[in-house]
């Protein structure tokens, strides 16, 4: 369910230790393996090594194809205290998941007759704040990230604000918890009951899936596996960092809410391996499941082949077509995939939130059904997941110069980048799916990625030029810009650590480096009209920043997207 800019406010980096290392595994044992049973080594093997280099506590698996359930499987702790093993029949959040389930129900409406994809979402839902200065925003364009709309709250705490379209509805695939969170509120309305009781009567009871809940409530979290997240959420989160128990969260938004057992998923999974036929019958039309399947606009967050379906990614593994979603809770995460082609797939999450997904264990697990099937050879494990592996170390390594005397130098060690600091040898870490951007084990390091920027950004084998820290700005030698930067006055107010305590939204710093603003030292803000600074991560945002309740020239207030964080007096 985290979108890319709540991914920052959690942690950019991946993965932590918990403290365990133990790997135990509990195999539910009632299933008829077919003709996977010799893949099963393999992937436990490989499942015990993604753990280890994550430093996760416990994972739990299903492997499925359109037979039925084929394996049911954990791994590691549940209870990392107490050192208790990951049972099979606890409750794992499956986040953005969700949104396959909430689709397939709003698909069924479609089938009934009772519901138009195209038609404006304000027709059904007319009390949505949801503007648009193109075409009306359809249901359509909900289902598929493509409105335009930023990822705000769906009620924002100001009830005269509206969130308005900064791009023409279909244009653009922009990921929007809020949409789905609207598309819930359609399914209960056109249903007639909650959603979690939609999903629960229309999904959940035609594929036997009694052990999961519809959403996540305090009521059922003695079946929740205990679960994990960083130690110091305030702050880029580095590989094996620090994890520690998460407190319980209630969520019943479309966006992400289900609770499920491995079985359950596995018996959804068989379900989307014969394409929408349940056990008894079909749970959508062969039309509808068409709709729900069909590549409807690019999506390059699920890779630069991908595409986007309703609540769906849709893509090619080795010439296959491929199904596939990731769910990241405030502590868990999850990954799910299925071949269409071959009819197979799985399903994976781990009981802490890292900053990664377990696609690499889905995916491999996919290859390794699909071997077994054409009784072929079993494919290698992905490689080892090495944190600070630098591929390309040598780009950045040398002398910066900054403003005031001040320099910063790193140095390349084979495949290893350090920064030379404070008379250490300081290791950086690539920061995951931000490009450039590193992270350094050193106190003074700690609130922001170091970020480098190359003389072409749209290169990225052009020279690397300039680098980045919070505030702080420097050049190489050959850097031949402009080293002077204006900005206007009042901006020095702006800048410092903003909070929430909804475990959503946490904390965003904003920093003034070379005239600009920046989100977190990573994200570039640009001034707009009326006070307000568009994110600048993606060339067409639609996320947004305003500054309120100045007190002796600072801000008190920033508002992300519609979301409200308060100024803290800690740095």
């Amino acid at each position: 369910m985290l979108n890319r800019r709540q991914m920052i406010a959690l942690g950019l980096g991946a993965a932590a230790a918990a403290g365990g290392g133990t790997l135990r595994a509990a195999e539910h044992g009632a299933d008829d393996p077919g003709p996977y049973a010799r893949a099963f080594e393999a992937l436990d093997r490989y499942v015990a090594q993604y753990l280890a280099e994550l430093g996760a506590p416990g994972l739990t698996l299903a492997l499925a194809d359109a037979g039925g359930v084929r394996r049911v499987v954990s791994y590691g702790l549940v209870d990392v205290g107490r050192q208790l093993p990951v049972r099979t029949d606890a409750l794992f959040q499956i986040g953005s998941i969700t949104k396959s389930f909430v689709a397939l129900a709003l698909l069924q409406l479609v089938d009934a007759g009772r519901l138009e994809l195209e038609r404006p979402i304000a027709a059904y839902l007319p009390w949505l704040r949801f503007d648009s200065p193109f075409r009306p925003i359809s249901v359509h364009d909900l289902l598929t990230h493509g409105a335009g709309l930023p990822d705000g709250p769906l009620f924002p705490a100001d009830p005269a604000f509206r969130h308005r379209a900064a791009n023409p509805p279909g244009q653009d695939f922009h990921y929007c918890n809020m949409g789905w969170e609207a598309l819930g509120h359609l399914l209960a309305m056109l249903d007639g009951r909650p959603m979690p009781e939609a999903l629960r009567a229309r999904i959940f009871a035609p594929l036997g899936m009694t052990e999961s809940e519809p959403a996540t409530t305090f009521e059922m979290r003695q079946r929740l596996a205990t679960s994990y997240y960083p130690l110091l959420g305030d702050r880029p989160y580095p590989l094996r960092g620090r994890l520690v128990e998460a407190p319980a969260v209630i969520t019943t938004s479309g966006a992400g809410c289900i609770a499920a057992t491995p079985r359950d998923m596995g018996r959804y999974l068989a379900m989307l391996a014969r394409r929408g036929a349940g056990p008894r019958g079909r749970l959508v039309s062969e039309a509808a499941f068409a709709r729900f399947s069909h590549p409807y606009i690019a999506a390059a967050e699920f890779g630069n082949d991908a595409h986007y379906g309703y609540g769906i990614a849709v893509d090619r593994l080795d010439g296959h077509t491929r199904l596939r979603h990731t769910g990241g809770m405030v502590s868990f995460a999850s990954a799910l995939e299925v071949d269409l082609e071959e009819g197979v797939g799985a399903f994976a999450s781990v009981n802490a939130m890292q900053g990664l997904r377990p696609r690499p264990v889905a995916e491999y697990a996919l290859r390794l059904m699909r071997a077994c099937r054409a009784g072929a050879a079993l494919p290698e494990p992905p490689a080892a997941l090495d944190p600070r592996r630098v591929a390309n170390a040598q780009d950045y390594a040398g002398r910066y110069l900054g403003q005031g005397g001040r320099a910063l130098e790193t140095v390349a060690d084979g495949e290893r980048l350090f920064l030379l600091h404070g008379g250490e040898r300081v290791a950086l870490e690539p920061a995951i799916g931000l490009g450039d951007a590193f992270l350094a084990a050193h106190r003074d390091y700690a609130r922001f990625p170091l970020l480098f920027t190359r003389a072409d950004p749209a290169d990225p084998h052009s020279a690397v030029l300039e680098a980045g820290h919070g505030d702080a700005w420097y050049a190489r030698p050959e850097y031949r810009g402009p080293r002077e930067f204006k900005a206007p006055a009042e901006w020095a107010g702006l800048t410092g650590h903003y909070r929430s305590e909804d475990p959503w939204i946490g904390s965003h710093r904003v920093a003034l480096r070379r005239g600009q603003l920046w989100l977190d030292g990573v994200v570039p803000l640009e001034a707009g009209e009326g006070g307000v600074f568009h994110l600048r991560d993606e060339e067409r945002s639609p996320e947004w920043v305003r500054f309120g309740d100045f007190a002796l020239g600072r801000a008190m207030r920033l508002t992300l997207s519609g979301a409200d964080l308060i100024r803290l007096a800690a740095p």
